[in-house]
C-alpha cells in the first residue's frame, strides 16, 4: 500500500473505495421470474396443412419448426456439399418451401412465415 501511496498520491484512497456487498445486490438481482405467457419465436401457434403434415402436427412453434426441417436436412442429407448454407429441396421440402429447389438457411425463417397465421 505503501507503494502505491507514493505513485498515486493520496488520491489512492478514492480509487480504492470499499466495494458494495455483493450479497445485497445478487438478492434483489435474483428474484423469482413469475411464469408468464410465452411469446415470440417460442409461442406454440397453429401452422398451415402443408406445414402441419410436414410436421406431424397442427400446432409448432417457429424455432421447433426450424429445428425439425433441419432434422429432417441432415438425416436426409440435402445440404449442399460445396455450399453448406444451401439446403437442396426435396419433394416434401418443396411443398413448404414454394416449390424452391434450393433455399438458403437465411431464407427459411422468412418462408416459414407464410405457414404461422399473423396474430393481431
Amino acid at each position: 500500500m505503501a507503494s502505491s501511496a507514493r505513485v498515486f498520491g493520496n488520491s489512492c484512497r478514492t480509487l480504492m473505495a470499499a466495494a458494495k456487498s455483493s450479497a445485497a445486490s445478487t438478492a434483489a438481482a435474483a428474484k423469482p421470474k413469475t411464469p408468464g405467457r410465452v411469446t415470440g419465436i417460442l409461442k406454440v401457434q397453429p401452422v398451415s396443412p402443408a406445414l402441419a403434415k410436414f410436421l406431424g402436427s397442427p400446432e409448432a412453434s417457429r424455432s421447433g419448426a426450424v429445428k425439425k426441417i433441419w432434422e429432417y436436412v441432415k438425416s436426409h442429407n440435402l445440404q449442399n456439399p460445396s455450399n453448406k448454407k444451401e439446403i437442396f429441396c426435396d419433394d416434401k421440402l418443396k411443398a413448404i418451401f414454394d416449390g424452391n429447389d434450393k433455399v438458403n438457411f437465411q431464407g427459411v425463417a422468412k418462408l416459414l412465415s407464410n405457414h404461422f397465421p399473423k396474430t393481431t
